[in-house]
């Protein structure tokens, strides 16, 4: 059988195959971020109506109706951005999908694109599939900090956008305001797009505060913005985004979009309704339980000598592994599961440059037992 070439040089992730070595073992997954954490009532009796209620043929490409008027009321309370659900807020299969259909509509193969080391393997894997060129700029530990010099000469003439997470998957880094001006100041310069990964927009520590890139100087008019459901409502499964992005930009993501997936789940669609009318004490109540999780993962991981970088955001942990002196990041991974029965994700899963040999990803989205065990298990390295 002849096989074409654009996939040949991709494999399945670190990240899946730790989950499959994991699962052989009947290990703690602190790999993948599974998110395993009861789902909100509100959110699954939601679905379930939706189901007894037979909501379950296609919706609009874009999404349903009030889903979408739900996701601009909460993006112009939270962050005074003003969207038309009719026109500029776009539901999506998960932010991945989000993503895809954006880098779809938007770029052409050979295009440039400016992507943050360490990256999300998926934004790096999806410009790749496309045709489309990563050029990487470093964020070095331990406040996850770039070079304002680096990214500018990153940018060629065959730039056409910048992606940014924050909070970051991997680092948990959350970019700052002077940050998210440069990079805005950039974009308008040189006429770029920008594309942000914001899914863990209600994931934040000490005293941090999410700053949408569109909200600063002009990049509302050349930002597309993703966010979603998965991590918010542990969902992880569901396959639930959305984006924002100015009208010409999200007409032509919807087009993607409805090649690639049609759209969104249906009735878990109808779920997000009573999701999104959740009351704030729910977040500040998510933000508390995360950040006694990721004490109890950090604290454990600098016992055991793996020192941990304490992240700012999101619900993952990169730590240094060189302690077990391994001949890699896998080979690591591969021997700390052997030894605790723990999986981490190698830190070259998030990086081309040769540090990502020294680092592991641990994820501390977890029971707080489960994760008080694994905690056990890494001391007794």
């Amino acid at each position: 059988m002849r096989l074409g070439k654009r996939l040949a040089s991709l494999v399945i992730s670190d990240i899946r195959s730790m989950t499959r070595a994991c699962d052989a073992v009947s290990g703690i997954n602190l790999g993948q971020g599974i998110c395993d954490l009861p789902t909100p009532p509100p959110v699954a009796l939601g679905a379930k109506q939706a189901i007894d209620d037979n909501r379950v043929i296609y919706t609009h490409p874009a999404g349903i109706a009030a889903l979408r008027r739900g996701v601009a009321d909460k993006v112009r309370r939270l962050y005074g951005l003003s969207y038309d659900p009719e026109g500029e807020v776009v539901v999506t299969a998960g932010a991945t999908g989000g993503f895809a259909a954006a880098c779809l509509a938007l770029l052409d193969p050979g295009d440039e694109v400016v992507l943050f080391e360490p990256y999300y393997g998926y934004h790096y894997n999806t410009l790749l599939t496309l045709g489309l060129i990563p050029k990487l700029v470093p964020t070095r530990p331990p406040d996850w900090s770039y070079d304002a010099g680096e990214l500018e000469r990153a940018i060629g003439p065959k730039t056409r956008a910048i992606v940014v997470c924050t909070p970051s998957n991997p680092s948990g880094k959350v970019f700052s305001e002077a940050e998210l001006d440069a990079i805005a100041d950039l974009c308008e310069r040189f006429d770029l797009l920008a594309i942000t990964d914001e899914i863990y927009e209600h994931i934040l520590f000490d005293g941090c505060r999410h700053v949408p890139l569109a909200t600063r100087r002009s990049a509302r008019e050349r930002t597309v913005t993703l966010s979603g459901f998965s991590k918010t409502f542990a969902i992880t499964g569901w396959r639930l985004g959305y984006l924002t992005a100015p009208a010409p930009a999200a007409r032509r993501i919807e087009v993607a979009h409805d090649l690639l997936y049609v759209c969104a789940p249906t009735p878990l669609q109808y779920a997000m309704l009573p999701g999104l009318a959740l009351p704030e004490a729910y977040y500040r109540e998510m933000q508390a339980a995360y950040a006694t999780k990721r004490d109890i993962l950090c604290d454990a991981l600098a016992d055991a000598g793996l020192e941990p970088y304490r992240p700012r955001g999101a619900y993952y942990v990169l730590a240094d592994i060189r302690k077990l002196d391994a001949a890699s990041s896998k080979e690591a991974c591969m021997q700390l599961l052997e030894r605790t029965q723990i999986a981490a994700i190698p830190g070259t899963s998030f990086y081309a440059d040769p540090v990502g040999q020294t680092l592991a990803r641990f994820c501390f989205a977890k029971e707080e037992d489960v994760l008080r065990e694994a905690a056990r298990r890494l001391r007794a390295l």
